[in-house]
């Protein structure tokens, strides 16, 4: 891949998306291609459908091609019945189910089934990422995140193996939902501003109250919350509580 892009998409009288009236598409990468995109806009393209987002600090090329050729790119998403969404402050879109009363749509992007301490830790998470967001980078260490997520050992659970699942969830968190990067040592990483959006407001106050029941003593949650859609891999494992939560945004 290279980080050189063609930003034109068409001549003449042929329209915007780079298609002549006469001709093959502009954007034509091979014989018989009618792709309506350029190149690199379709690397872009199919790294948000991957997911779960693009950064441009993590490929400034694909950003570069995305902010180059938005309209395009979210023309074929809307194709496929997803919406795009942009942050361009921190540079990050990432891609999720058209949402409308007008008509029944079907569920494009795979939802992503997560663990009652997963949804825990990005709750966590969230809860620092806003309360340090003024100060610029928002850097946290391991234990005082697992510090806040031990309300949540039961007593019929043994401490060792609850730490390994709070290491299992913090690995799932950097390496599969991407919403943590290291950040110098082993222990310390860098929350990633995208948790904003992909963990809305509406869905925190869904949960945040039951969850806060659960670590006052209150038995295990029954009900199916929303949050983080995975356009790759469903993730499942076991819970404590056991129990999975659907996060779908």
């Amino acid at each position: 891949m290279t980080d050189d892009f063609n930003t034109e998409t068409g001549t003449g009288s042929g329209s915007a998306t780079g298609i002549g009236t006469d001709a093959a598409p502009a954007a034509a990468l091979w014989p018989g291609d009618t792709g309506l995109i350029g190149e690199q806009a379709r690397r872009a393209l199919l790294e948000l459908i991957k997911g779960p987002y693009l950064s441009g600090v993590k490929a400034p090329a694909l950003w570069s091609a995305l902010l180059a050729d938005e309209v395009g790119i979210r023309s074929r998403l809307h194709e496929l019945f997803l919406e795009l969404v942009v942050d361009r402050v921190g540079e990050f879109a990432f891609v999720r189910n058209v949402s409308t009363t007008e008509l029944k749509l079907p569920s494009t992007v795979r939802t992503a089934a997560l663990t009652f301490l997963d949804t825990a830790m990005l709750l966590v998470l969230r809860q620092m990422l806003l309360a340090g967001e003024g100060d610029g980078r928002v850097i946290v260490g391991q234990e005082d995140v697992f510090e806040q997520l031990r309300v949540y050992r039961t007593a019929d659970r043994d401490e060792t193996d609850f730490n390994k699942r709070l290491n299992s969830t913090w690995l799932k968190m950097k390496n599969t939902l991407r919403v943590i990067h290291q950040a110098g040592a082993e222990d310390r990483a860098e929350i990633s501003p995208v948790l904003r959006l992909i963990v809305d407001a509406e869905q925190i106050a869904a949960i945040s109250g039951e969850y806060r029941r659960i670590a006052e003593g209150g038995t295990g949650p029954d009900l199916n919350v929303g949050g983080v859609d995975d356009a790759d891999s469903d993730l499942t494992d076991d819970a404590t509580p056991d129990q999975a939560e659907e996060m779908t945004a």
